[in-house]
């Protein structure tokens, strides 16, 4: 939905909830919109990544762990995996573990009180096919300002500082 108010620079306000566009940031209402639909449009990639890549049986966040378990190959805990991808409920990640673990994609390994993750044989494998798929379908795409590697990182740093607010206005909201 288009807003009736052009933002400052003369271009139309593209926006899902008008209502939030009332105030004194209409253009944070034209952000989060476009975080709606680009997280949905990585979501619907990543998984049909996936599945080109031959692993139909995965969602999303089963791909963001098995991802960020073989990054760097280092092994990684429970916690460590849910502060990294910023997840706040860890039996979602856990289920994504014991799915991955299920289909041999990930292994265990107990250190004391400690469960470490790492990738398998397998998955390495899988990964590495998924790597091919992105690099044959994604990168074809990106051209003129996604071309420029610095304005991506600089639109990654942002999204984190974001991250950061939408955070903090979280613990705000639930001490409301």
């Amino acid at each position: 939905m288009t807003s009736e108010k052009a933002a400052p620079n003369g271009r139309l306000r593209i926006l899902s909830s008008a209502h939030l566009a009332a105030g004194q940031y209409p253009s944070l209402s034209e952000l989060e919109f476009g975080l709606i639909v680009a997280n949905n449009a990585f979501g619907r990639w990543v998984v049909r990544c996936m599945r080109a890549a031959g692993e139909p049986d995965l969602g999303l966040t089963d791909i963001l762990v098995l991802h960020h378990v073989h990054h760097r190959k280092r092994h990684k805990r429970l916690a460590d995996i849910c502060f990294t991808l910023n997840y706040e409920d860890s039996y979602v990640i856990s289920y994504s573990l014991k799915k991955l673990l299920k289909m041999k994609l990930v292994m265990s390994e107990k250190v004391g009180k400690e469960v470490f993750y790492r990738t398998t044989e397998s998955s390495n494998e899988l990964l590495e096919r998924f790597r091919e798929v992105r690099e044959r379908c994604l990168f074809p795409g990106v051209e003129g300002e996604l071309a420029n590697s610095e304005a991506l990182s600089d639109v990654a740093e942002r999204l984190r500082l974001l991250s950061g607010l939408y955070d903090q206005a979280a613990r705000a909201a639930s001490s409301l």
